[in-house]
């Protein structure tokens, strides 16, 4: 597939988000693997909810632009790359900010257990709602370097197969595909609403 026609792609996945309310303002960040040691890139600041081919950049594998470009891309960059270090299957990763999962990161201390769901087998290797999955959650961090290198070692380590949630800040989801990406987004988007909307009513009783 071609750079323009994964461009769309992300444009495409970028209005559905931000018609969920999942990427406010200048929120999240998506990118796509172009070749082994190359990816295209959300650019810093642009709102994903308006999108256009202007806003993305081609990236190296240590999230490095190309000589003579001017703009930056996304802050977290170096996230994308390690989940595509660590996962040769990933051809997209989508980040969101949607308030359930961030309220949940905030929350909960080592992860969000979703258990008995129905949509969990929309991810890979599941074939059953009888199964428990882990949503681990790391620390935010303003040095991504240090912590891309935290999840990069905790996924090596098995965690963090079907995303992850950074505190306060929001969901990493991936797929072999942009469609497949956004899939995941909107399965674990919506059990962390499951989940938020079960916590509240537990509060309220």
């Amino acid at each position: 597939m071609n750079i323009a026609a994964i461009t769309d792609q992300l444009i495409s996945a970028g209005h559905l988000l931000h018609r969920r309310g999942w990427v406010p303002a200048s929120g999240g960040n998506f990118s796509a693997r172009l070749a082994p040691n190359q990816l295209l890139m959300t650019s810093s600041g642009c709102h994903k909810g308006e999108l256009s081919a202007s806003d993305f950049l081609v990236v190296d594998d240590q999230g490095q632009p190309g000589q003579g470009e001017t703009r930056r891309a996304s802050a977290e960059t170096l996230l994308h790359c390690a989940i595509y270090r660590v996962d040769p299957t990933a051809a997209a990763v989508l980040h969101t900010h949607s308030v359930p999962a961030t309220v949940l990161s905030r929350a909960l201390e080592a992860g969000v257990m979703l258990r008995d769901y129905e949509l969990l087998k929309i991810l890979d290797g599941i074939s059953t709602h009888e199964v428990s999955v882990e949503i681990p959650i790391f620390d935010n961090d303003q040095n991504m370097t240090r912590l891309s290198t935290v999840i990069e070692d905790a996924m090596h380590q098995g965690r963090g197969r079907h995303g992850f949630l950074i505190r306060g800040h929001g969901l990493y989801a991936w797929g072999s595909s942009v469609a497949e990406a956004r899939y995941r987004v909107e399965a674990l988007e919506f059990l962390f609403d499951c989940e938020w909307q079960s916590q509240l009513g537990e509060a309220r009783q």
